[in-house]
């Protein structure tokens, strides 16, 4: 086995919708081997992988229509290291606080519950109230991090196993905001309601995955 430090695990971005290129491109720059994932057999190939930003109900509808949810659910099960921002936050949590169920009676979105966590979905508002600013984020070096917030969720409540690692600055102008919980770790599984892929140039968030999968 490589060094733990230096090895290049294949990480893979889940490939339905979101910001997938970016994601990619930002893993390759963190030291990993990133690829595409849209087929159970890449899911099988991969050491962790990222679930972007998106719309949680479509990404759970296109799941099932790519005979992925089962096998990435078992996957989480078993203990694969997972990043999710934005809607891939939502897919990882334990519960949606605001979920709607349709005249069916099936939920619109299917959380894996990977993370014991409740998240709120669109919680920072509609895209017109998308924000930026930075965040104190627990175990990424080198200052705040910033953050793009666009049609975010939040976290609402966090179970005990669950690590806090960053919360919205009491300071920031965004109404509602302040204080709210937007980044979080259970095990090898954590997730971010901002979208870091798309600040290019800090790859910090990014590489602090990469070294989770290293790890595990």
């Amino acid at each position: 086995m490589g060094d733990v430090t230096t090895a290049r695990p294949v990480i893979g971005v889940l490939a339905l919708q979101g910001g997938v290129a970016e994601h990619l491109a930002a893993l390759e720059r963190s030291g990993a081997d990133a690829r595409p994932v849209r087929r159970p057999e890449e899911l099988a190939a991969v050491h962790g992988l990222v679930l972007p930003g998106g719309e949680s109900t479509t990404m759970t509808r296109l799941l099932d229509v790519f005979d992925l949810y089962e096998p990435l659910r078992q996957r989480l099960v078993d203990g694969m290291p997972a990043y999710g921002s934005c809607a891939g936050m939502i897919m990882l949590s334990g519960a949606v606080a605001d979920e709607d169920r349709p005249a069916s009676g099936a939920p619109a979105v299917r959380p894996f519950g990977a993370l014991d966590v409740v998240v709120r979905r669109n919680a920072f508002g509609r895209q017109v109230d998308s924000f930026e600013t930075d965040l104190d984020f627990t175990g990424v070096d080198g200052g705040p991090v910033h953050a793009v917030f666009i049609r975010a969720p939040w976290v609402e409540k966090v179970g005990s196993d669950v690590r806090v690692l960053a919360a919205v600055p009491d300071d920031t102008a965004q109404d509602g905001a302040a204080g709210r919980i937007v980044a979080v770790q259970q095990g090898p599984v954590f997730a971010t309601s901002f979208h870091p892929e798309l600040v290019r140039g800090d790859e910090r968030v990014h590489r602090y995955f990469v070294q989770i999968v290293r790890a595990h």
